[in-house]
């Protein structure tokens, strides 16, 4: 057919990409929501089909179609300072984008607290987003774990409320990875071990705090040098200081987080103490903050951008119908540098 000057050349259909993939309307339309009920082979042809005609799905006839909002929340019940402030956070956030981007899916972030609970319940349940991934959760956002009566939800770290005990979440073994690097400061000598927990109505605070009394009691150590931190830098120097007031000296310092772990290291130092020669540290989370301080931090490593890949890739197998696993377990390990 010939177009002439001025006429508009019309969109390319889904009806014009199966023929040219030489397959039914219905497989494109697979193929197009990313179903996994395609062989590879008619995927690929279909794809090879959609850029040689130029074919752009029409997302809102689709979303009208499917009853579908095509948007994923992501809630973080923290404040900006937290979630800015914390490298966790770019590294999980991050970790959801780049899976999300090979689908139609759009993130809009959701800063929640108790507070704002009636409201963050209404907007996500009212039909605005099609599921939720949640992040960073307290004891006192018991009002998260009523989401999946509503719409498929995925925890990134174990609900601390029972009542969410059966939601599905992906997380490390907070009290394994701690108890590791208990460990690893035992076996370096050290025989007087302190720590800076994280908070204590977090499971990951709570955990990391059996882990290090666990370690401890099976070395025959006290463990009863224990400051508590929020999570933050400024918490961790404050830590480390309550801890150095004591008057009780000790050589080795576990610290629930690698942002603790720098303010404690300047703590440490702003008393003459070296590190690691007179207290060896030990972070956790393997985060850019362990190579940003004034000793590169020896520290448990979690893999966040691998946890927040598959918090998405989990959310999009149950919007996408598939069955999931309701709790994944990842590694961790220890990575060695100056600190310890």
């Amino acid at each position: 057919m010939t177009i002439e000057a001025g006429q508009a050349r019309s969109a390319p259909t889904l009806e014009m990409v199966a023929a040219a993939a030489g397959v039914s309307r219905a497989t494109v339309s697979r193929v197009v929501n990313a179903s996994p009920k395609v062989s590879p082979c008619v995927v690929e042809a279909v794809q090879a089909a959609i850029l040689r005609l130029g074919y752009t799905p029409n997302r809102a006839a689709r979303s009208l179609a499917n009853r579908r909002s095509m948007v994923i929340a992501l809630v973080v019940p923290e404040d900006t300072t937290r979630l800015f402030g914390d490298p966790y956070f770019a590294a999980i956030v991050k970790g959801i984008t780049d899976e999300l981007d090979a689908s139609d899916y759009v993130l809009n972030l959701h800063l929640a607290r108790s507070e704002s609970a009636q409201k963050t319940l209404a907007y996500l349940t009212g039909g605005n987003v099609d599921g939720a991934l949640v992040v960073s959760h307290h004891s006192g956002d018991e009002f998260l774990s009523t989401l999946g009566r509503h719409l498929p939800v995925v925890f990134g770290g174990r609900p601390v409320d029972p009542e969410a005990v059966d939601s599905i979440y992906i997380d490390i073994d907070n009290v394994a990875a701690a108890y590791d690097g208990t460990r690893y400061l035992i076996d370096a000598g050290c025989t007087r071990i302190a720590t800076v927990t994280g908070s204590g109505d977090m499971p990951a605070g709570i955990d990391r705090l059996e882990g290090f009394r666990r370690a401890l009691a099976e070395a025959g150590m006290p463990a009863d040098l224990v400051a508590d931190g929020d999570f933050t830098m400024t918490g961790g120097a404050r830590a480390a200081r309550e801890l150095l007031d004591r008057g009780e000296s000790f050589d080795g310092l576990f610290v629930a987080s690698d942002l603790m772990a720098v303010g404690a290291v300047t703590a440490l130092r702003e008393r003459g103490l070296r590190v690691p020669d007179d207290v060896k540290v030990m972070g956790f989370d393997d985060s850019p903050a362990a190579l940003t301080g004034e000793v590169a931090l020896t520290t448990v490593r979690q893999p966040s951008e691998e946890q927040g890949r598959l918090l998405a890739r989990t959310l999009l197998q149950l919007l996408g119908g598939e069955d999931a696993a309701r709790r994944t377990i990842m590694p961790t390990d220890i990575v060695v540098r100056q600190s310890a």
